[in-house]
Order: structure tokens, then C-alpha cells, then sequence
């Protein structure tokens, strides 16, 4: 039983309650699951909250998030003002409608669609890139299934082509919108989608191709333009008209800053449509995502609904319906703030810190580097020997310093590499790189001095053969394989809840 006032209404309790007193108001612990019976007073929530809060990580040494975790005070401002606006209130809150109309349109030309002066961009806000590609996979499958209907021929069984490096969400689109996902296998060394592999997967049913632009393992940008060539081939010999569908959540807005020669968009005949993260290098905190389309003709006017219970008619291609105006807002500040200058300075910026703490990290001796020196700044890299310790155990000890870096196996096929990853964003600068590339060093002579936990424990994944009394001689591969699974179990086993 939580102990309060006798007071009316809960604000009128105690109002001059000290934030430590407040903290000391309620005697017992407030149930978990389930409503308290009574209210407290509102300091008294606040400092229960914060105290918890106080036990998250701090968001700007989250190395494993691509997620902005900064932004200006006056950004700040404009988003505090905005939190109670509602975005698909339009005809309430016209100007909102404008500036997303804005950035859309911004984003379209800073991709090369091809619209001409007077012509406006086809796109929408998106909570994420997750909605966004799911928009995005339902118009293709949509146009596909016409087409097919249109010539008689079976509609039941839609594919799309990816890596197997692919984020979680385009395995949640192909399984909530019975999708088949056919996926192209990595290699060690190779941890990309293979565009002339992809080719080959594609069939009649395959209703798109999708690139990464900045691959969430490496941050590598996947080779669009020779995709679309090798596709075109395929389009002229079979006479189907597969598309492309480039993710470019993480990629999207550093390849127009900093490889501007590279075709990998709307430049692209077969690219016809593309995702972007606002709440990554688009700068703007969670959540905001972007889809946009090379023209109408690639949005099925059928998945657009029109409303008027809001006060007008209302054009809608969302799968939510209610949802905030502040990180819609808050993109349209960093386009007209910034602008391709300041972009431009801030992406060069990450990638200046992030070759700092590359090599740092190579001066150790200690690691090989997986990751790219274009793409998305960050640093992927794995032991040089894992036969004693893992990429598992250093993730484990840099949380000691406050370093929230992420440790993971590759996918298929190349899932017996092990890495650890470190995303370089605007916040992180130079003194971060170097003091992170120092507290790895201490890790790995830390656990030098350990003794090695994998010995015993990759012998339980050991493989099991006929004649259990022989020894089995193990190359490196072999047991980097059995440390990789062995960890992943350990990890899979502490999960909760969903993702």
C-alpha cells in the first residue's frame, strides 16, 4: 500500500515537498504490474522515475546505436512546443503538413529523383525505417500482384532478394505480410550482399530487390549501381521488370554528403524507391523514418486512404494512424539549420573520429579490422585470437568503464566471426576515440592476466563424434566457430521479452 495525503486531487498534496523528501514519501515499493490503489504527489513520481532511470546507460556511450542521442536547445525547444500536436490532425495543424511536405520534397532531390521544378515528390514520415520499408515492400508486392492478375498468371507466391545481413525488419515484413525471403549467404571477408548472387535468386515472382546502403554488421555500402546493371540484363533476357529497393537508413544521408559521385539512387533507372532514418545521421532524435518514391506511378493509389472526419480530405499511406509532430519538426530545423554544408562538416567529422579510434584499436596489436573505409563511420572488429578470450568477454569488461559496445556473430554464413562495433556519431569527438581506444587496451591486457573461461565451456558445443575416445585436432576456424555458438546461446539465454 503506497502512503499519501488525504488531499483531493493529487497535485494539492504536499506541494512543498523537497525533491529529497519526496524521494522518502512513498514507504513501500510500488507495485509492478499492476495500477497503484492510490496517488502519490507529483514530485514524489518523478523522483521515483528518475531514481530508476538513473540505472540506464548513458545514451552518448551507447556505441552500438546509430540512434542520435544530441541536439541543439533551440532543436529542443521547438520539440517541447510540439510534443501535444497530433501529425495526422492536417487539417488542424496545416503548417506541420508543410514542412513534412518540405523534407520530403528535400530529401527526393537530395536522392536524384527525377521531378521537374514544379513537381512535388511522392513520400511520407514514417516512425521509423521500419514502417518506412514496410510501405515501401507493400507497394511493390502490390504492383507485382497486379500485374500478375492483370496476365493471368499466379499470384500467391511474392519474394523479395536480399543479403542475409538484411535488419530485423525486413524478416518481420516478409513474415507479416507473407513474403518469401530469399536471402544471399556471406562469406568470411565478404560480409555483403553479392549482387551477382542476388541476380541469380531473382525469378518471376521476385517483386524486388533490396539494397543496403551502410550495412548495420559493417556499415559497407552494397554495390547498387552494379545491382542494376546485372538486373537491367536479367529484365532484357526473362522481359520482367524486377525493381530495386535501396534501405538507406543508416547510409542515406552520408552518401549525398561525402561520396556524391556514387550512384546508388533515383540515378539508377531500376531504383524505385528508398528509405532513410532521420533519427540517425538525419540527426533528429527516435523516432523518424522517410520513404520516398521515384515517382506516383511507383505508389499504387490503392494503398492511399483519404479521410475527412479531421476536417478535410486527407490522402494517408501509414500503418499507424496517431502519432507526434516534434521529430518531423525537429528534421525540417537540422535541413534549414545545417543545411549541405553543415551535413557535410558533421559526417566528414564522424568519419575523421572514427579512423582516430580505428587506429587506436590497431595500435593494440590485437584485432583485425572488418569494417570499410567508406560507408557508415564506424569501426567493426574482431580478435586476432579468440582461442583463450572472446569479443563477448571485452564488451562484458568495457561496460566497467561506462562503453556500451555491442558484441555479435556475423549471419549466415559467415556467423562463426565474432565482432565488436562502435558507431561514430556527431556526438562522439576525438577525446571519446581516443580515451575508448585506450580502455580496450587495458580490457584485453585485463583479461590476459584471467584465466581463459572458453577451455571447458566451448567443449560442451565441441562436436560429438563416433569414436569418443579419439582426440579431435581443431583448426582456429574450428574452435572460433564453437567459442561463437557458445557465446550466442549464453547471450540468447539472457534475453527477455521481445525485441
Amino acid at each position: 500500500m503506497v502512503i499519501t495525503s488525504t488531499a483531493t486531487h493529487p497535485d494539492e498534496k504536499d506541494e512543498h515537498l523537497s525533491s529529497t523528501f519526496a524521494s522518502r514519501y512513498v514507504r513501500q515499493p510500488i507495485p509492478k504490474f499492476k495500477m497503484p490503489d492510490s496517488s502519490i504527489p507529483k514530485d514524489a513520481a518523478y523522483q521515483l522515475i528518475n531514481d530508476e532511470l538513473m540505472l540506464d546507460g548513458a545514451p552518448r556511450l551507447n556505441l552500438a546505436s546509430f540512434v542520435t542521442t544530441w541536439m541543439e536547445p533551440e532543436c529542443e525547444k521547438l520539440i517541447m512546443a510540439s510534443l501535444n500536436k497530433n501529425y495526422v490532425d492536417m487539417d488542424e495543424y496545416p503548417v506541420t503538413t508543410e514542412l513534412q511536405n518540405r523534407c520530403v520534397n528535400i530529401i527526393a532531390n537530395l536522392f536524384h529523383a527525377p521531378l521537374s521544378e514544379e513537381e512535388t515528390a511522392v513520400g511520407v514520415g514514417t516512425v521509423g525505417s521500419s514502417e518506412a520499408i514496410m510501405l515501401a515492400g507493400l507497394a511493390f508486392k502490390r504492383k507485382w500482384q497486379t500485374k500478375r492478375k492483370a496476365e493471368g498468371k499466379p499470384y500467391d507466391k511474392p519474394n523479395i532478394v536480399t543479403g542475409s545481413n538484411v535488419q530485423v525488419c525486413w524478416e518481420k515484413f516478409a513474415m507479416y505480410f507473407e513474403v518469401e525471403l530469399k536471402e544471399v549467404k556471406l562469406s568470411e571477408g565478404y560480409y555483403v550482399m553479392d549482387p551477382v548472387k542476388a541476380v541469380e535468386m531473382v525469378d518471376e515472382n521476385t517483386i524486388c530487390v533490396a539494397a543496403i546502403l551502410g550495412s548495420t554488421m559493417t556499415g559497407e555500402f552494397e554495390d547498387v549501381k552494379l545491382l542494376s546493371e546485372l538486373l537491367t540484363e536479367k529484365n532484357k533476357e526473362t522481359g520482367w521488370d524486377t525493381p530495386i529497393h535501396v534501405d538507406a537508413a543508416s547510409g542515406g544521408f552520408i552518401a549525398p554528403f561525402l561520396y556524391p559521385d556514387l550512384e546508388w539512387d533515383f540515378r539508377l533507372p531500376l531504383v524505385k524507391s528508398i528509405n532513410v532514418s532521420g533519427h540517425k545521421y538525419g540527426l533528429v532524435y527516435p523516432g523518424v523514418g522517410w520513404v520516398v518514391w521515384r515517382s506516383s506511378d511507383d505508389l499504387p493509389d490503392e494503398l492511399v486512404f483519404h479521410i475527412n472526419y479531421l476536417g478535410s480530405d486527407q490522402p494517408t499511406f501509414t500503418l499507424n494512424f496517431s502519432k507526434g509532430s516534434s521529430q518531423i519538426i525537429a528534421q525540417y530545423y537540422q535541413f534549414i539549420r545545417l543545411g549541405f554544408e553543415g551535413y557535410k562538416n558533421i559526417m566528414e567529422n564522424c568519419w575523421d573520429n572514427a579512423r582516430t579510434l580505428r587506429k587506436g584499436i590497431e595500435r593494440t596489436g590485437r584485432f583485425n579490422i572488418v569494417s570499410k573505409d567508406i560507408g557508415v563511420p564506424l569501426v567493426a572488429f574482431s580478435l586476432k585470437d579468440s582461442s583463450q578470450h572472446s569479443v563477448f568477454e571485452i564488451s562484458d569488461h568495457l561496460r566497467k568503464f561506462g562503453w556500451i559496445v555491442p558484441a555479435y556473430t556475423m549471419p549466415p554464413d559467415a556467423q562463426h566471426i565474432a565482432v565488436l562495433r562502435v558507431v561514430v556519431r556527431e556526438d562522439f569527438n576525438h577525446g571519446l576515440a581516443e580515451r575508448l581506444a585506450a580502455d580496450i587496451d587495458k580490457v584485453v591486457k585485463v583479461l590476459d592476466t584471467l584465466p581463459s573461461p572458453l577451455t571447458t565451456k566451448a567443449a560442451h558445443v565441441s562436436p560429438i563424434t563416433s569414436e569418443p575416445n579419439d582426440k579431435v585436432k581443431k583448426s582456429a576456424i574450428d574452435t572460433q566457430r564453437e567459442i561463437s555458438i557458445y557465446w550466442k546461446r549464453l547471450l540468447e539465454g539472457k534475453r527477455l521479452g521481445a525485441c
